[in-house]
């Protein structure tokens, strides 16, 4: 492990940087793939501060939703196949709520400042 400065310290030093520094002097389709870069290394930032708790989170529902155990994926497959199959759907207790849970986290990731996101999560 390294000390400081922390991968997500970095990471948003150089996406501050580019923000504030090079953002203004670039003009044109590389001013455009540079705010494109910045939006991905923005991204890289929340993924590392949010998306372990929330998949956590995510796992935990799952297997009470489920009554089974696994990986996420695997829990998230045999979900899909329930839905598929017609066994489990919206009336199923719990689901919508996971549902829901879930696609907020995942927009708290990747579009945290999506208007609806935001009257959704009170942010």
């Amino acid at each position: 492990m390294q000390d400081e400065p922390t991968t997500t310290e970095l990471i948003k030093a150089v996406a501050d940087f580019l923000r504030s520094e090079i953002t203004p002097v670039i003009k044109g389709h590389n001013a455009f793939k540079l705010r494109v870069g910045i939006n991905a290394l923005d991204l890289v930032t929340r993924q590392l501060a949010l998306a372990e708790s929330s998949d956590a989170a995510e796992v935990a529902r799952l297997k009470q939703l489920l009554g089974a155990d696994g990986t996420l994926m695997e829990l998230n497959r045999t979900l899909s196949d329930k839905i598929a199959s017609g066994e489990v759907d919206l009336t199923t207790p719990g689901l919508p709520e996971h549902l829901w849970q879930t696609t907020l986290d995942k927009l708290a990731v990747d579009q945290p400042n999506y208007a609806s996101y935001k009257r959704e999560s009170g942010t």
